[in-house]
């Protein structure tokens, strides 16, 4: 009983990183940086989708577990990018579930690079089942209800410049803060449900051709919140024989990383990725496992090389 109310308190504890971590403490964003960037959207000339589920720290009991699903593609112009964001994550006995939808312009910045602007908005559910709860005292007023839940609306923006060989990006996928402790922030009516805090990202990456059955792709994301520490994610991917990709990464204070994505057909794409928790959560887990399946669909599929880069 003791050790279950030390992994419940830490799960609570530890519920603001679970949900930064629903936008991008994912192994494979690199694959779809949707996941970060709004100005993301649209950024293809045909439109894409994919499916995510991440089961964290395997055997630690109130892990966190996550589903994404994501669409995005071009209006007519293909100047405009329009996408839409699903996602279920589950932390010891709080859950929260999102809709976002994501707009962005895109333009030439010349023959080869352009610059997309992206806007998101949409709501947060968080609800906490606190019947769920063991603890020392009954009654204990402040566990008196059997669950509370919160609807937090929010809106982000981002901009993402690419060619077919590169891009870089900068985002604040949530501009609200629900931490009254942080300047420019909304109260809510009780402390129990984790709060919504504002983070900041920066990605980076590219495409290094070596031979046309051999390419090199090095990525970094750099993760910033007020009063916790900078995170970096260094990636780096190889593709062989148009193939397949394998390759590692490096999230400092976490995980290192391995995966693998099979270019399935020309539309369809399976990724998996393996971390190996470098935390003292790794005396308690057995890493975390992440599935992704990516579907590319459209007219202009046909006329585009595969695999894509980005």
């Amino acid at each position: 009983m003791i050790k279950r109310i030390i992994v419940l308190t830490t799960c609570t504890l530890l519920s603001l990183v679970s949900y930064a971590q629903q936008d991008v403490l994912l192994s494979q964003y690199m694959f779809n940086n949707l996941l970060v960037n709004p100005g993301y959207a649209g950024s293809k000339r045909y439109a894409s989708a994919s499916l995510l589920y991440r089961n964290q720290w395997v055997k630690f009991d109130g892990a966190p577990k996550t589903f994404l699903a994501t669409v995005h593609g071009p209006t007519r112009t293909r100047k405009v990018g329009l996408g839409l964001e699903i996602a279920a994550d589950k932390i010891g006995v709080t859950s929260r579930y999102d809709v976002y939808a994501n707009y962005a312009y895109h333009v030439n910045l010349n023959q080869k690079l352009k610059l997309g602007l992206g806007l998101r908005g949409g709501i947060s559910y968080f609800n906490s089942k606190l019947s769920d709860l063991i603890v020392w005292d009954k009654p204990d007023a402040l566990f008196d209800p059997s669950s509370v839940s919160n609807i937090l609306p929010n809106f982000g923006a981002g901009a993402y410049m690419y060619s077919e060989k590169f891009y870089m990006g900068l985002s604040v996928p949530e501009l609200l803060s629900y931490d009254p402790s942080r300047p420019l922030s909304f109260d809510v009516q009780n402390n129990i449900v984790p709060k919504q805090v504002r983070h900041y990202f920066y990605t980076i990456g590219g495409a290094i051709e070596l031979d046309p059955d051999f390419v090199l792709r090095p990525a970094m994301l750099i993760k910033y919140s007020q009063n916790t520490p900078v995170e970096f994610d260094f990636n780096l991917n190889f593709l062989i024989k148009k193939i397949v990709w394998i390759g590692g990464a490096y999230r400092t204070g976490d995980a290192a990383v391995g995966m693998i994505e099979l270019q399935a057909t020309k539309q369809l794409r399976i990724g998996y990725a393996y971390d190996f928790t470098t935390s003292l959560l790794k005396n308690y887990s057995n890493g975390s496992h992440e599935l992704m399946i990516g579907y590319d669909f459209g007219y202009d599929i046909l006329k585009v090389k595969t695999p894509r880069y980005f």
